[in-house]
């Protein structure tokens, strides 16, 4: 029998998330996860099937380990396809593509541009190559949704060269995320026929303007350091701020990139340990002005975003709210919706406040724009991919 299920592997810095699915049916066999890898006391949960949960710690010092025990925890990978990945970005390369070594050379080029990416992802490919050479390794860029994002909407304005020779340019992320939930409205809809602002709040967030399922902008700039304030990423910055810190002010370029990509962001303006909102939240409901401050300039860069959508695609149909904070805090979204009636947006308070990660219209039958809660689902689209390149290699 031909194996026909698709092993979706989520990387982090050190972490691996992983979700089982049989194709084409799409359902879910097994998911779980590791987390502190690199520790002597790594953690552990998994679910196969029906059975009970099962949860452990571990000395697991590599993301090879973590491979080890999500391969004994699922019985052997012999039912296995492929490895379908989600990595963000490589020199050149977007789409969905066959994790060779030129690919992933090509994504070792730029890091600099993804430390906390890319390592962690090439790593892991790399780990599956040698233990299982034969098992395919398939990865949906994150960039893969903007690969048809009209130009005007992706050059930077500096010397062309930059762009032509350097790669110099805005590209997008959370790609599948922003693609699945796009799809599912249209579903919901009976049309794919749509303008749609996609709010992506997380860990990391973004924004992507949807025409006819097809993204034409995003928030992003050219890394995952820039747009929105991320949760401890800086997010969009003054580049001569950082020339004037790094030169002048003596603090160095390692220092200086060191505090925009972990001390920066919603972590950095609220003056917490974490950046994590339900902790902000908490801070500003108990009187801490900085709490406060960096809730407000969160939702202030979020709807700078909705209104340079909705010029560009000359209004909107539907304002979708996914992922950890936009499907579980009302307090958010109501503020992100707040006195946005001169476009005809109506939330409907009530509904807003009842739903936590479920998928829920949340405006008003008068409501000239259609305000929805959509959980994001990127496995599926990694397994989709990843399932329909295996018929090109046969």
């Amino acid at each position: 029998m031909t194996p026909n299920n698709i092993l979706v592997a989520n990387i982090g810095s050190t972490s691996f998330k992983f979700r089982l699915i049989e194709m084409p049916s799409e359902r879910v066999l097994a998911k779980g996860g590791v987390e502190r890898i690199g520790s002597t006391e790594s953690t552990y949960k998994y679910q196969v099937g029906n059975d009970a949960e099962q949860k452990g710690v571990a000395a697991l010092p590599d993301h090879g380990a973590a491979i080890s025990l999500v391969e004994k925890a699922l019985g052997g990978f012999s039912g296995l396809a492929a490895v379908g990945f989600k990595p963000v970005m490589a020199r050149g390369i977007s789409g969905t593509q066959v994790l060779a070594e030129p690919v992933l050379r090509a994504m070792e080029e730029i890091n600099t541009l993804l430390p906390a990416h890319n390592p962690p992802y090439v790593a892991a490919v790399r780990s599956f190559h040698k233990s299982h050479p034969s098992l395919p390794c398939i990865g949906t860029f994150e960039t893969a949704f903007y690969d048809d994002v009209p130009p005007e909407n992706i050059r930077y304005p500096v010397p062309r060269e930059w762009e032509t020779k350097y790669g110099i340019r805005r590209y997008g992320f959370h790609g599948a995320s922003h693609r699945f939930v796009s799809q599912r409205c249209a579903e919901l809809r009976g049309t794919n026929k749509l303008r749609v602002i996609s709010c992506h709040l997380g860990g990391s967030s973004s924004i992507a303007a949807v025409r006819d399922g097809k993204a034409i902008d995003s928030s992003w700039g050219m890394t995952p350091q820039s747009g929105l304030p991320q949760n401890n990423r800086v997010g969009d910055f003054d580049v001569f701020a950082l020339i004037y810190l790094a030169r002048d002010l003596g603090l160095g370029i390692d220092a200086v990139e060191k505090a925009l990509t972990s001390q920066s962001g919603l972590k950095g303006l609220s003056g917490l340990a974490t950046g994590d909102v339900r902790d902000i939240l908490d801070a500003a409901a108990n009187g801490s002005a900085d709490a406060q401050i960096a809730l407000d300039v969160f939702v202030g860069a979020i709807r700078k975003y909705i209104g340079q959508f909705l010029v560009e695609l000359n209004g909107a149909d539907v304002l979708i709210f996914t992922a950890g904070i936009a499907e579980n805090n009302p307090v958010l979204r109501e503020k992100i919706c707040a006195d946005l009636d001169f476009c005809g947006l109506e939330l409907d308070h009530e509904a807003n406040e009842r739903v936590r990660a479920d998928e829920a219209v949340i405006s008003t039958p008068r409501s000239k724009i259609e305000v929805r809660v959509i959980p994001t689902n990127e496995e599926i689209i990694i397994a989709r991919n990843a399932w329909a390149k295996l018929s090109t290699l046969n």
